[in-house]
């Protein structure tokens, strides 16, 4: 018999936590407590019930649904502070033995040095692969840059994303990143952009759409500290009461992850326009005449310095997770400026899907 514990801390609910036991095929025994608030009482015994017997291999979605149907026959069921769906996501990452970013002390790289955007991005590559190795503790990066650049996904298409004279007008530097996703248009200040680098138990157990809310949650908290209503769209989009406020995106290696997100706070929307045709699909998909109608910076709907954004969510991090100041070595820039010219500065890498 094997035995399981994992706790789940639901953003701006309760606890839940699972206690599992199973005989390498089947769950034999599930404790759920916590400080949740659930009616009837015969409601609990069904929810713990029906994890019972599922395969250890059963994901979240299969234990979501095993729940959900034990619970449907039972009249005014009424859960406080959690969902269903929690419970499944906290039994399959005890069965699969997570860790949660609690369990972590963080290297918080500041204060952060300006450094050309292809430097920034190959630094994720570079730093993603230290933590994969052992080499470094997980860490959080937030970038500073002054250049003018496009920073595209690892899947795009450069002619299809990019308007070559908007290019050569503005003086834009394309950079493809390792990560999927969409395109960023990123001049110095516009925007507030983080690298998180962590081992791949940290989002064990997690369905992959479930892992983007997971690992900004306290992105939201400290948005809502500046006074934004923010919340997740799946997959991977952060908006608010006023509009979409930016993106994330992943990349994963055997061992690690790296999640970083791009918010917007301050766009040259014209000049994004400009540069980027993926903006102008986007745009005449809503039925918008503007990027202007469709970008909500954050310098408006906060009020404060783009500083004093970054600031507060370096606090949040920091008041949630273990963490401790830390510093980039000159070495680790050299490293990474060797990747700009050996990878991310060519047109073999560049321009890999034409």
């Amino acid at each position: 018999m094997s035995q399981h514990h994992f706790e789940l801390k639901v953003p701006g609910g309760k606890l839940v936590v699972a206690d599992i036991t199973d005989d390498g095929k089947h769950i034999t025994e599930a404790v759920i407590s916590g400080d949740f608030f659930l009616e009837p009482d015969h409601a609990y015994e069904a929810m713990t019930g029906a994890l019972v017997g599922a395969e250890v291999s059963a994901d979240t979605d299969a234990l979501h649904k095993r729940i959900e149907d034990a619970l449907a026959p039972i009249d005014g069921v009424d859960l406080h502070g959690f969902s269903p769906r929690d419970v499944a996501v906290t039994a399959r990452r005890a069965l699969v033995d997570a860790t949660d970013l609690t369990d972590y002390t963080f290297d918080v790289l500041t204060p952060t040095p300006v450094l050309p955007t292809p430097v920034n991005v190959a630094l994720d590559e570079l730093l993603l692969d230290q933590v994969r190795t052992g080499k470094r503790n997980p860490t959080l990066r937030f970038w500073e840059w002054e250049d003018r650049a496009v920073v595209f996904g690892s899947y795009q298409s450069y002619r299809n994303e990019l308007d070559q004279k908007g290019v050569e007008k503005h003086g834009i530097v394309p950079v493809r990143r390792i990560s999927g996703g969409g395109a960023m248009f990123m001049e110095g200040g516009n925007c507030i952009t983080y690298s998180l680098y962590l081992p791949d138990d940290a989002v064990k157990g997690l369905s992959y759409v479930d892992s983007y809310e997971y690992l900004d949650a306290w992105v939201l908290a400290g948005l809502q500290k500046l006074g934004v209503n923010a919340w997740y769209v799946p997959i991977n989009d952060i908006t608010s009461d006023a509009g979409k406020i930016g993106g994330a995106a992943q990349k994963r290696v055997p061992g690690a992850v790296l999640h970083h997100t791009t918010m917007s706070y301050d766009i040259d929307a014209d000049k994004m326009m400009e540069v980027l045709r993926v903006g102008k699909v986007k745009v005449a998909d809503k039925g918008l005449r503007s990027a202007k109608k469709r970008v909500d910076p954050l310098r408006r709907q906060t009020g404060v310095a783009r500083e004093d954004v970054i600031s507060t969510l370096l606090e949040t991090f920091m008041s949630r997770y273990d963490s401790r100041p830390a510093e980039l070595l000159a070495a680790d820039i050299a490293a990474a400026e060797d990747l700009v010219a050996t990878k991310f500065a060519t047109d073999e890498w560049t321009r890999r899907i034409p």
